[in-house]
This record gives C-alpha cells, structure tokens and sequence, in this order.
C-alpha cells in the first residue's frame, strides 16, 4: 500500500473530494467532513475513524495510535502502510467513509447517493 493506492481507494468511493489542508496534509473528505487523512511529505501514516468498539483494540496494536487530536472522536493513526493487508486498507477506509457520511444531513446524503446513479 502506498499514497497513490490509497489515494484510488478514497476517491473511488461516491462524492469523495480532496483537500491539501495544514500545509502538508492531503484530506480526503465526504460532504465536507474528513474521513482519512494523510501527510504529502515523507512516511507520516494515515489517520481515519473507525467503530468505538474497534478504537481500544486497534490503539493497542503495533504501529497503530490513537489520532492526534482526533482519538476523542475515534480516530486511529496507521504509522506504517505495511500495518494492514490491502484488504484492511479498502473496509477500514470505507467503513470511516460510512461512519463520517452517516452523520451528514440527510438532504446532503441524498444528493451523495444521486450522484453516483
């Protein structure tokens, strides 16, 4: 897994959008909201929300943290793209899309889900 692969990842899901945010994070983002972060310069990890019930356990595996300023709201950081098969990369990054667009106004989800049609 590398920055391109995860980059087709996010951008293959409906209504994604991204984002250079802070300088030198690339944000992807679903209705405006975040839902995966990672840095443009150097091996700096990924960040995503992920289930309350899977934030303990996945805090306490190697090379996986809690999120800087973002584990109050369930976010892991991934500090190392080898951590997790591909097949872990496409359902964690989905299933944070999932989590971060259920929260969105219904209006907005509609036009999410109309897009893609």
């Amino acid at each position: 897994m590398n920055l391109e692969s995860l980059r087709e990842i996010c951008l293959a899901l409906p209504g994604v959008t991204e984002d250079v945010k802070w300088g030198a994070d690339l944000c992807f983002l679903v209705g405006g909201k975040m839902f995966c972060v990672t840095g443009l310069e150097g091996d700096t990890g990924v960040s995503f929300k992920v289930k309350e019930e899977e934030f303990e356990e996945l805090s306490v595996t190697p090379a996986i943290i809690p999120a800087p300023y973002m584990a109050r709201n369930k976010w892991v950081k991934v500090q190392r793209w080898d951590r997790l098969t591909e097949a872990e990369w496409q359902h964690y990054v989905a299933q944070s899309y999932g989590l971060v667009k259920a929260k969105l106004p219904k209006k907005l989800i509609k036009e999410i889900e109309a897009s893609q049609v």
